[in-house]
């Protein structure tokens, strides 16, 4: 299976965004991973649909968005129009997982759905028809920088494992934490999207990076 790196846009230079979406089509990145945080889902605050539009309109490079909000249904339309590839949502939100499928699917972008570090993988099988990636969590979402957590390894192989099994075609996303030392270990386990921010974007070389990653 072909291993996708996604930039997260929390490890770039937000003064310099543009220069940033160059940097990363210049170095084999394949996905602008775009974190989403309303204050309430997550402790923090993040970006939202202005600057996800100005980006569209720069860049063609694939838009990876993933809501870290306590609504998603509320938002997929207007998170649409603003040049979403890809939009994520997680199941622990307030929102009824299959309406927000459908939303997306409506929509004809791609799908993903995505579990916190407790949170048993086994929650989001029956949606598995339906959406067209898996995100974990390997660090708790709402903060760059973490560390990652060895315990997700195993609800990634965990997946995988019924993914193949069961005969789908479901891409697993890994977010945080990851860089040369623990990208094996996600690799090994059946990840093939990879999120990384600071060790992308604070490389000294990002094409060596990207390397390393794929």
């Amino acid at each position: 299976m072909k291993t996708y790196i996604s930039a997260s846009i929390l490890g770039a230079d937000l003064l310099n965004l543009a220069a940033e979406c160059d940097r990363l089509k210049e170095n084999g990145v394949d996905m602008l991973h775009f974190d989403v945080m309303d204050g309430q889902f997550v402790d923090n605050i993040s970006f939202g649909l202005p600057v996800l539009e100005k980006l569209s309109k720069y860049t063609d490079i694939f838009k990876d968005v993933h809501l870290m909000i306590s609504d998603p249904l509320k938002y997929i339309d207007a998170f649409v129009k603003a040049g979403s590839d890809m939009i994520t949502f997680h199941v622990e939100s307030s929102s009824d997982p299959d309406e927000v499928i459908a939303a997306v699917k409506a929509a004809g972008i791609r799908c993903g759905i995505s579990v916190k570090p407790k949170t048993p993988v086994e929650e989001i099988y029956r949606f598995l028809d339906r959406v067209d990636m898996v995100l974990i969590m390997t660090v708790e979402p709402g903060f760059g920088g973490q560390g990652f957590i060895p315990e997700t390894a195993e609800k990634i192989s965990t997946l995988r494992r019924y993914i193949t099994e069961n005969g789908f075609d479901t891409d697993i996303q890994v977010d945080g934490g990851i860089n040369a030392k623990t990208i094996s270990v996600v690799r090994d386990a059946g990840a093939n999207v990879i999120v990384s921010g600071s060790y992308l974007f604070n490389a000294a070389s990002m094409a060596d990076a990207v390397r390393s990653l794929k």
